[in-house]
């Protein structure tokens, strides 16, 4: 299928930061095809198998994790994509690698490292997805990095939009491979990231009940799901409540697919490039007004009842305290970490903290929980059974 003239054009990239290696280019990719499957190869994709997505270190095997997650957003990110006639290996290589940077227990882990590099420039998991992808995993003998094209970083660098003040992290890989921060990125990145709103908007209500931890009735009675479970009923009075249930939450997937691509499609009319989505001066990929504000609502309705719940504030409690005990153990005997680890350690500061941060944010929950429990000499009570 043929691009929309606003599309990312993978015969086009501005390249990459190391480009020597553009002539040992193995089988018949695109750049941004390239750029996909060196994402699902790497190890920081494959430990997001065992990273928070809403409950920490989960042992029921039908609660998400950060990949399975991934997974969900690059397919609804690639339908969208395919109709809007975007590159889809540039937005599913960007949905697959949206979280990479997040800690083990997922914001409650990112939390206790920001306050850990408080006067070391603070931590941030989008701009540590940067640092990891750009320096940490390394496995090519010409360069760091996994050298991806400009317009896969650009795009997890500022999915959300531009970026005025970039932290330490952001600020110096920029330095060094400038990605524009100013500008919207194209529309496959904005086309991820709100693919990642309408997967976790829908599936965080399966793990919450599944959870126990989200009242039906009450969510039934959401104005963001009411008329949809109403014409799930209309049309399946008669099937178990786990089916009903399961159509809604494919029935509201749908509807704001739909609604996201019309209203996205509205805002492109006359675009001649991606040039034009860059300096379009507000988000050109969007929900409608009403959709918008209602999905907004529905997001305070779930921080409330879900996120924010009595038990997952006192897990994360729990996470925090992990997550700072370690950073405090690696400071004062860095020994304790892995060999590499050891061999790479900066002498001086802020290197030296930011250093320890780096290893504690790639660990998976389950491995920052054993390499505390080691440490320590007792057992991480409440973050092993969810």
């Amino acid at each position: 299928m043929a691009l929309a003239p606003y599309a990312s054009d993978p015969e086009r990239t501005r390249g990459r930061e190391f480009p020597l290696e553009n002539a040992l280019a193995r089988g018949p990719r695109s750049a941004y095809q390239r750029d996909r499957d060196r994402i699902i190869h790497s190890i920081a994709f494959r430990r997001l198998r065992y990273k928070t997505q809403v409950f920490i270190a989960p042992d029921g095997d039908h609660y998400r994790v950060r990949l399975t997650h991934s997974l969900e957003v690059a397919q609804i990110a690639r339908v969208i994509a395919r109709t809007l006639g975007l590159d889809e290996d540039l937005t599913e290589a960007l949905a697959l690698a949206h979280d990479i940077g997040h800690a083990p227990f997922g914001h409650a882990g990112e939390e206790a490292l920001k306050a850990a590099l408080d006067r070391r420039g603070g931590f941030d998991h989008n701009a540590h997805c940067l640092r990891t992808l750009m320096r940490i995993e390394s496995p090519y003998c010409e360069h760091d990095g996994l050298n991806l094209t400009w317009e896969t970083l650009e795009g997890l660098a500022k999915h959300n939009g531009p970026v005025a003040q970039p932290n330490w992290a952001l600020a110096g890989l920029d330095a060094e491979y400038p990605l524009d921060l100013a500008t919207w990125p194209s529309l496959e990145a904005q086309i991820a990231s709100l693919s990642d709103d309408i997967a976790y908007d829908n599936h965080d209500i399966d793990d919450g009940l599944r959870a126990g931890f989200l009242d039906l009735d009450e969510l039934l009675a959401h104005p963001f799901v009411a008329d949809h479970w109403a014409e799930v009923e209309r049309r399946y009075p008669l099937a178990p409540r786990d089916r009903q249930l399961a159509e809604l939450i494919r029935s509201q997937i749908g509807f704001m697919v739909n609604d996201l691509i019309a209203e996205t499609r509205r805002r492109v009319a006359g675009m001649a490039d991606v040039g034009d989505v860059r300096g379009a001066g507000r988000a050109t990929a969007a929900f409608s007004p009403e959709l918008g504000e209602a999905e907004r609502g529905f997001k305070r309705f779930m921080y409330e009842k879900l996120y924010y719940h009595p038990e997952q504030v006192e897990t994360a409690r729990r996470a925090r305290a992990v997550i700072a005990e370690l950073f405090a153990a690696y400071s004062q005997e860095p020994v304790l970490m892995d060999e590499e680890w050891i061999d790479t350690l900066p002498r001086f500061e802020p290197d030296r903290s930011r250093h320890i941060a780096d290893y504690i944010a790639g660990m998976t929950d389950r491995f920052a929980i054993t390499c505390h429990e080691q440490i320590y000499g007792r057992t991480t009570e409440g973050l092993r059974n969810v």
